[in-house]
Order: structure tokens, then C-alpha cells, then sequence
């Protein structure tokens, strides 16, 4: 076990934003790490709790960290514990925008921007119910951001009107960044800033188990053993040891579900538009062309970026590869999968299990509760109709370490841009024409 002792010596305290950049740190060793103030304790990778210990100046905290890289862990900790928080130069207080808001967003980021002044994130949100689109862009006049999901329109109308309100930056609190025009963006002079990775994990593991959930009908099982019905009829699964899966897009979140799979037994494929030779090298897969891929996969998951290249990847020419029987996930964006021909070959019963946690035509669904209404959209009343198909409502980033990570990213975002510091790979920018 390693430790490291700290006075506070910051006149405030150990204040909102060390604390999320301990707690980011943290997520990145498999090391447990507990912290102590004052006869309080505090999970070091939970930003909340690390708020409560209110350590103040003249405060001791103990920081005890075990686990096989607790060695690597205690040279990250202790240079973030004992780091400069401070700003290099006295900044204005950057006022956001933020819409779609919903109570756990109010969770973290109302926790990050408490404090003002020198080393915090120095900013001011306003939290806005509805989305972003053309109808409330007026909503950001007076602020500097705007602060958007993914289910938030950023096309050029809303860009513009944005520019004219004095927006100077599009704050994502998201990976992906297909619903915003970024030529618009560039052309009016805005920033575009993101969350290129919060928690590939959360993704991974959600796709693996609503996948299971298709596969061995655990949805009708459910319903059934509610109802006092203990038969087995209709809940016939497939084995996914010594199976193929393929996966579309080898980034972190797929190499992530690609050792899952590997986990589970399987032999794994991959095709990407930029392969990565390090993870086939380690024996993690082989990477195929995607034909190939369609052609020999039980299982295929999508986790490409959503592009020109990728638009509806698989299609009615793709499915005719795959095996009968297939299995197929989705957790990457819904234009990744022609839906109109995945539902003719549902009703074909191509597949043996379908997962989606994206799918085209989502929007006026995702995050709202329509229990009483009747479903009107025709994609999702059709979905919803054939008993492999397993729906979630774009859930897959939905866990308390990818939240604290997505907070504490867009805040950083905010503070370099307001500050003047790099961005890093976060800015998102228009390709030149």
C-alpha cells in the first residue's frame, strides 16, 4: 500500500475543481484509493463524496492507495494532489447556456462551478429544460456557451442564431458530434469542444449485456416469471463461447467490447478505417475487410464514428452477407444501420437477436417519458413489434463514473478556452472543403 500525506495549503481549500481531478484520475487505476480528513473518508474515485470531506486550509488529507498498479497510480496522485491549480492569469467568469438538463446533470456540474475565482472553473451555468434548436437558440443571448447532448440540434440556422446571441463556444458534453454543422460553426468563428472518451467501459458493457438480454429473451423471461409462467417456450438462446463477434470500429469503446468478447470465449474481428496495429499485434484480433467481417461474425457490434463512410454500413447488401441466425448490437449512433432494412429482414428472421441503445429516428423519444402516450413514430412502433428485438433509450453512457467524467471534461474544456489554453483533442473541427 502506498500513501500520501497532504496539507491543504490553497486558501480555498480543496475545492470543487482538484477534487474532479483527483476523482478522474482515480477511474484510471484498477488501485483502490481512499481519502481521509478530519475522521471523514471518502472513495477517491467519487467526486461527491471527495466534496464532503470540505477540506479546508491547514486540513490533512491521507490519501491510501492499494492495488497491483498502485505504483503508477501513486506518481499520478501525487502529482495531481500537490499540483498548481491555479489559473495563469486573472480570467472573466464565463457564463453557459445549458440545455436539455436533466437532474443528474444538475448533480455534477452544479458541484464543479460552486466555486469562484483563481483555479476554479470559473464559471456561471444557467440550466435550460428544453433542447437546443431553432426555436430556443435566443435562449443563449448574454452567454458566452452553450452547453449540448447529443440529442440537441446544432444545425447551421441554430449555429447562426448562436453567433448573433454572442456565443463564442459549443460546449459537448458528448463523443460524438454529427448534430452539429461544423462548417457553420467554423464560418461564425465558434468553438466546438467535446468529450472524445468519459467512459468506454460503460458503453462496452451495456452493449455486451442488452445484446444477452436479446439473446437469451431475459426481457420475455422477465415478463413471463412475473406472470407465474415458469415455461421455457420462446426463451431459446444461442452459446456465445467459441462464436465469431465482429466489431465495427476499434476504438476505445470497441476494443473495450472486443475483450469482453474475447472474455466470453470468442474469436474476434475487427475492421475500422484506421486500424490499429498495436491491438492485433497483442492477439486481441485480426482485422478483416468489412465483407469478411458481415460473412463470418455470430455476433456483430457497432461502435464506428457516424461519417460519410460509415452512414448506414449495414444495409440491405451487408445483412445478405451475415449468417442466418446473426446476432447484431448497437450502441454507436443510429445512422450507422438502415433500419428500414433491418426491419425487412426481422421479418424475414434473419436475426437471432437485435440490440439497439441507438437507432435512426430516435429523437423524440430519447430521454422523455411517453408512458402515456400512444407511440406515433413508425420506426419505434415497428422495432418494438418482434420478440429478439431488445430497445433501450440511449442509455449506454449512463453510469456514475461516465457522468463524473463527462463534468469534469466539459468543465476543463471551458476552462481552457476561457484562459487560453490548448484543447488538445477535444476541439472538433469542419474538414476543408
Amino acid at each position: 500500500m502506498k500513501e500520501i500525506i497532504h496539507v491543504v495549503t490553497n486558501p480555498q481549500g480543496i475545492h470543487a475543481r482538484p477534487c474532479a481531478l483527483l476523482a478522474q484520475n482515480c477511474i484510471n487505476y484498477s488501485s483502490i484509493v481512499t481519502v481521509q480528513c478530519n475522521g471523514r473518508l471518502a472513495d477517491g474515485r467519487n467526486v461527491l463524496e471527495l466534496l464532503k470531506l470540505a477540506a479546508k486550509k491547514g486540513d490533512t488529507l491521507t490519501l491510501q492507495i492499494s492495488g497491483e498498479d498502485e505504483e503508477e497510480a501513486y506518481e499520478a496522485l501525487n502529482a495531481v494532489i500537490n499540483g498548481e491549480f491555479g489559473g495563469k492569469k486573472e480570467v472573466k467568469l464565463l457564463k453557459i447556456a445549458f440545455f436539455g438538463t436533466k437532474d443528474y446533470d444538475r448533480t455534477f456540474f452544479s458541484e464543479l462551478i460552486r466555486d469562484k475565482g483563481e483555479g476554479t472553473y470559473n464559471s456561471e451555468i444557467r440550466y435550460f429544460k428544453s433542447n437546443l434548436g431553432p426555436e430556443t437558440a435566443n435562449l443563449a443571448q448574454g452567454f458566452d456557451a452553450v452547453c449540448v447532448f447529443v440529442n440537441d440540434n446544432v444545425s447551421q440556422p441554430v449555429v447562426e442564431e448562436l453567433r448573433r446571441e454572442g456565443v463564442r463556444l459549443i460546449l459537448l458534453r458528448c463523443a460524438g458530434f454529427n448534430n452539429v454543422d461544423l462548417a457553420a460553426a467554423r464560418d461564425c468563428g465558434i468553438t466546438v469542444l467535446r468529450v472524445p472518451a468519459y467512459s468506454p467501459y460503460a458503453v462496452a458493457e451495456h452493449a455486451m449485456a442488452i445484446v444477452q438480454m436479446a439473446n437469451r429473451r431475459l426481457h420475455k423471461a422477465y415478463n413471463k416469471v412475473k406472470d407465474n409462467n415458469f415455461a421455457l417456450s420462446g426463451l431459446l438462446g444461442l452459446d456465445l463461447h467459441n462464436k465469431v463477434a465482429g466489431i465495427i470500429g476499434t476504438g476505445k469503446i470497441g476494443v473495450c467490447m472486443a475483450r469482453i468478447c474475447k472474455g466470453y470465449g470468442m474469436t474476434v474481428l475487427g475492421w475500422d478505417a484506421y486500424p490499429d496495429k498495436s491491438i492485433e499485434d497483442e492477439g486481441l484480433l485480426t482485422y478483416v475487410e468489412r465483407e469478411e467481417l458481415f460473412k463470418k461474425s455470430d455476433l456483430i457490434s457497432l461502435h464506428a464514428p457516424l461519417f460519410p463512410n460509415t452512414h448506414h454500413i449495414v444495409n440491405d447488401l451487408s445483412i445478405a452477407l451475415m449468417k442466418d441466425q446473426v446476432m447484431l448490437v448497437n450502441t454507436g449512433r443510429g445512422g450507422l444501420l438502415d433500419t428500414e432494412a433491418l426491419i425487412r429482414a426481422l421479418k424475414r428472421g434473419k436475426f437471432h437477436a437485435v440490440a439497439l441503445d441507438v437507432y435512426e429516428e430516435e429523437g423524440g423519444n430519447v430521454y422523455t417519458d411517453r408512458s402515456d402516450q400512444a407511440i406515433d413514430d413508425d420506426t419505434t412502433a415497428r422495432l418494438m413489434m418482434f420478440p429478439q428485438v431488445v430497445m433501450t433509450s440511449h442509455q449506454a453512457f449512463f453510469t456514475r463514473e461516465a457522468l463524473q467524467s463527462i463534468a469534469v471534461v466539459t468543465m476543463e474544456n471551458a476552462r481552457n478556452f476561457n484562459e487560453g489554453h490548448d484543447y488538445g483533442d477535444t476541439e472538433v473541427k469542419a474538414q476543408s472543403r
